[in-house]
């Protein structure tokens, strides 16, 4: 669980990132939370985003894919949200370090 501050830190971070998936009239599929976790291995803070066409609104698409992939919602904001999930496979050094007090 983020506290407000590790959160406040990850969205500052997030405000430079790129949208790199979408959350269509498909909805969330099997494929689309491989991707994810893929993302979120290699990354730790991703940023989605939810098209029109999608029957989801990006908060309910925002849970549902955290719930599906073990991550935290840092923010949703319109049709986007980040997502953030401590990576594992990357070494200390590569991850994102907490620089809050």
């Amino acid at each position: 669980m983020l506290t407000s501050k590790e959160r406040a830190y990850l969205r500052g971070l997030a405000n430079e990132l790129r949208t790199i998936f979408q959350v269509g009239k498909g909805d969330i599929s099997e494929n689309l939370i491989d991707q994810v976790n893929g993302a979120l291995d290699t990354r730790e803070l991703i940023k989605l985003r939810v098209l029109e066409t999608s029957g989801l609104t990006a908060r309910e698409a925002a849970a549902e894919i955290s719930d599906a992939t073990g991550s935290e919602v840092v923010q949703v904001i319109g049709t986007r949200f980040v997502l953030y999930r401590e990576s594992k496979a990357l070494p200390k050094e590569k991850r994102i370090q907490m620089k809050v007090k």
